[in-house]
């Protein structure tokens, strides 16, 4: 059964899913990488050549693709869950993970990134804080619909793959036996 990573672009779902696949001998699908692999470009090029919605659309696809019978760790866009019935798709077809970081850490991560992002891209460090802040609260009430909501400021793959375990996911008895990731 899918475990899907959701938050806001720079909290950390890319590097937590690898970590988490890793553990628990999973598969893993960055969706952003896997689109970019499908169609050749970038994020960037598919947002300036093709549009928006034409990459929201493909995030969308990828995830409807995602059965609920694989055991995956799928990290997603930081817009995927506020698009279509994405939302609605992961929580029937998996398990989601809201990685929840507070607009300033994200602000900051996100200058220090070196990764091209198209919604952010040529935006000062004030226009950045700024935008990530009213961004990030627009999208709130989608993340808030995950199953799990994890402070992820400071937290190692385990940390997740624990939450599930206490939580005693239902849909999920391989979390049980998942070995711990090595430090």
């Amino acid at each position: 059964m899918p475990l899907f990573l959701i938050g806001y672009m720079g909290s950390g779902k890319s590097t937590l899913g690898r970590g988490v696949a890793a553990a628990l001998g999973w598969r893993f699908i960055d969706t952003d990488k896997e689109i970019e692999r499908r169609e050749g470009m970038s994020v960037s090029e598919i947002f300036a050549t093709r549009g928006e919605e034409a990459f929201r659309r493909m995030e969308r696809d990828l995830i409807a693709s995602v059965s609920p019978d694989e055991q995956v760790v799928v990290s997603t866009g930081g817009g995927a869950p506020c698009h279509f019935d994405n939302m609605e798709r992961m929580n029937a077809a998996g398990v989601t993970v809201y990685l929840k970081i507070p607009a300033g850490a994200l602000a900051h991560r996100l200058l220090a990134s070196r990764t091209r992002r198209p919604l952010i891209e040529g935006k000062s460090p004030e226009e950045l804080c700024a935008f990530v802040e009213e961004h990030l609260a627009m999208r709130e009430p989608y993340y808030s619909r995950a199953a799990h909501v994890i402070e992820g400021v400071g937290i190692r793959p385990e940390h997740i793959i624990e939450t599930l375990r206490a939580d005693g996911e239902e849909k999920a008895p391989d979390w049980q036996d998942a070995e711990r990731v090595k430090e």
